[in-house]
């Protein structure tokens, strides 16, 4: 709760003026790090008059409204994250504070998704419905379970994608340092509720039928593919030349050219749905950033949250399983306990399909291990199109556009993420390892 030196008044005119007051002084545009641009001029406080007079009982006016960007370059590539935090001013002249996390879509984003559908009206599908159904299917078996944070409809100016959540860092949550990796226990917290979440998407599909298709097909289509080839073509001549720099390259360089020639077709087979295979809805874009936990006073991880739902994809849940396990444990732990964490993912999933009174047959644990080594290029994709991106230091040149441009910053900035230590670090032992399962 904020204080407050102004005098309390009903004038309905006064409580006007202040909001539009607040707004002019208090959302003044900060430079936004890895953004390519300013906070945007249409984030006032007069948007939000509307959604807090729909949730706060004895609403009046808006104090103290400020925006800030928190993240620095590299911590999110695909939109602009801005954090609002407010006063609102209650009839009996008592404050109530408010913290609120929005997604803006930026350019380059905009005209890379050209190719797919609007994200953000996928996120939006997920948080109005999806998660709800799911949420109340445990319910109803007799457990609370939470995937993520709340989610508010606003209508703003911005004729493009906008997400606004309720910030969950006030109520204890946090991101673990995706440089470090986590530990056991958290991955194992992470494991757990990805298994809920994978089971209580396959059994919705069996319960409701598919899910809308802006949800179900996700951002991953012929003309995605088409343009990963290309983007493929400017980048990886730099990233073998990289290669030839890793200790032990010689064992698989000229498996890993012969498996970029045709990672197109490898990958192809994923955009078709295989109804005899075990499918869940995953996640998509599962890695570290996209974790949040939260602790008690003495430290006790207490929950963990699932955020960014852009990128959803019906399909094997080899998807989310190699994102995740191959980004984000610590390094000393991804492989050395790679089995056992399947192991535990499955044992978990089976666990919550029998609570939740699956009806089709069971995934066995070797059909898992079959599904990872059917899509192992995936996983090899994931190392070099997403961990160099997870293992870069903060780099005010990390954009998207430099990501998939080809000008001299682009290329410089590729070779930073290549050749940077932890990457290669992971690297120069997760591809013998790729390698020696037949990934390539």
């Amino acid at each position: 709760m904020s204080a407050t030196t102004e005098v309390c008044t009903n004038d309905p005119a006064e409580t006007i003026k202040r909001a539009t007051e607040t707004t002019n002084n208090g959302s003044a545009a900060k430079d936004a790090p890895n953004a390519g641009g300013l906070v945007p001029e249409w984030l006032k406080a007069e948007l939000f008059v509307d959604l807090l007079q729909k949730n706060v009982p004895n609403f009046k006016s808006i104090k103290n409204f400020t925006v800030t960007v928190p993240e620095g370059a590299g911590e999110n590539y695909g939109t602009l994250l801005v954090s609002v935090n407010l006063d609102a001013e209650l009839e009996d002249c008592k404050m109530q504070n408010f913290s609120y996390v929005m997604k803006v879509s930026i350019d380059s984003v905009r005209e890379l998704l050209a190719y797919s559908h609007n994200i953000f009206e996928t996120e939006s599908v997920m948080y109005k419905d999806v998660l709800p159904e799911m949420e109340q299917m445990y319910r109803d078996a007799g457990i609370d379970v939470k995937f993520g944070t709340k989610y508010y409809d606003i209508k703003t100016p911005f004729k493009f994608g906008v997400t606004l959540m309720e910030d969950l860092r006030p109520h204890g949550f946090k991101n673990a340092n995706r440089l470090e990796g986590f530990d056991m226990e958290h991955t194992k917290a992470v494991l757990k509720k990805l298994a809920q979440w994978h089971a209580a998407s396959a059994v919705r599909v069996e319960t409701k039928g598919p899910y809308p298709n802006v949800v179900n097909d996700g951002v991953f289509n012929e003309a995605v593919l088409a343009m990963m080839e290309m983007m493929g073509e400017l980048t990886m001549p730099i990233y073998m030349e990289c290669v030839r720099t890793y200790e032990g390259h010689e064992e698989y360089y000229d498996s890993l050219q012969r498996s970029h020639e045709r990672f197109a077709d490898e990958l192809r087979p994923l955009l078709t749905i295989d109804p005899n295979e075990f499918n869940v809805l995953n996640h998509g874009d599962f890695w570290i950033n996209n974790v949040m936990f939260q602790y008690d006073d003495a430290g006790t991880l207490k929950e963990t949250y699932f955020v960014d739902f852009q990128m959803t994809r019906y399909g094997p849940p080899i998807n989310d399983l190699y994102s995740f396990l191959l980004l984000s444990p610590s390094l000393d732990m991804k492989l050395k306990h790679f089995d056992y964490f399947i192991k535990y993912y499955h044992d978990n999933l089976i666990e919550y399909l029998k609570l939740l009174k699956y009806s089709k047959k069971l995934p066995t644990l070797k059909e898992i291990h079959l599904a990872m080594l059917k899509y192992g290029s995936f996983g090899v994709n994931t190392v070099i199109t997403l961990l160099p991106l997870v293992l870069l230091e903060a780099n005010e040149t990390a954009s998207i556009a430099n990501i998939i441009g080809d000008s001299e910053e682009s290329r410089a900035l590729k070779k930073a993420m290549y050749t940077n230590s932890r990457y290669r670090e992971h690297v120069e032992v997760l591809f013998p390892w790729l390698y020696h399962r037949g990934a390539f």
